[in-house]
C-alpha cells in the first residue's frame, strides 16, 4: 500500500487543479463555446450570452491570462478588439464537447438542441470516449494512475493502490 505523504504529493502535483483555476467556472465555459461557435468581440458575446459587461471583462481577461484566448486588434475598425481561440483553447474542444454529451445524457430537463454534426457528411457526432494507445475505448475499469518516472519500469504500480499496472 502506498504511504499517506506520497499520495497527498501525488495528489497536489495533478494537473486537474490547474485546469479548474483556468477554466472551471460557469461563464468562461460559456464563453468557449461562444468562440467555437464563431464569435470574438465583447459585444457579440455580451448580446448571445446575456452575461453582465462586468463579468465578462473579467472572464475574457482571465482567459487571455491564461492563453485559451488571445487579444487582436480587428482590421475593419482598429477600436475593437477580437478574442480568438489560441491552440489551447482549440485543444479544450473535446473537453467542452464530452462535458455537453455528458448533460445531453444524464441532465434530463436538457433539450438536446441544437445538434453537432460532422461538417462534411451533416451526421451527429460520436460520444466523446477515452481510448488506449492502440485505440481500444476503455472503462473506469480499465485505468489506473502511475508515476511518470515508472514507465519505463520493469513493473508501474497504481500511485493509490501500490498494485502492479501492465503486464511486461
Amino acid at each position: 500500500m502506498i504511504e499517506i505523504e506520497q499520495l497527498k504529493r501525488t495528489v497536489i502535483q495533478c494537473s486537474l487543479p490547474a485546469a479548474l483555476e483556468a477554466m472551471g467556472e460557469r461563464w468562461s465555459f460559456m464563453i468557449l463555446r461562444a468562440t467555437f461557435n464563431g464569435l470574438s468581440h465583447f459585444e457579440q458575446f455580451q448580446t448571445t450570452l446575456g452575461i453582465a459587461r462586468n463579468i465578462l471583462a473579467n472572464r475574457l481577461s482571465r482567459l487571455v491570462e491564461h492563453g485559451i484566448l488571445e487579444r487582436r486588434d480587428c482590421p475593419e475598425d482598429r477600436r475593437k478588439v477580437e478574442y480568438r481561440l489560441t491552440a489551447k483553447g482549440e485543444a479544450l474542444l473535446p473537453t467542452l464537447i464530452a462535458l455537453r454529451q455528458w448533460g445531453e445524457k444524464w441532465e434530463a430537463n436538457v433539450p438536446n438542441n441544437p445538434v453537432l454534426v460532422d461538417a462534411r457528411d451533416g451526421k451527429p457526432i460520436a460520444d466523446v470516449v477515452v481510448q488506449a494507445h492502440d485505440g481500444r475505448t476503455l472503462g473506469l475499469g480499465d485505468l489506473r494512475w502511475v508515476d511518470r518516472s515508472d514507465l519505463e519500469a520493469d513493473q508501474a504500480r497504481c500511485i493509490y493502490t501500490g498494485e502492479p499496472v501492465g503486464a511486461k
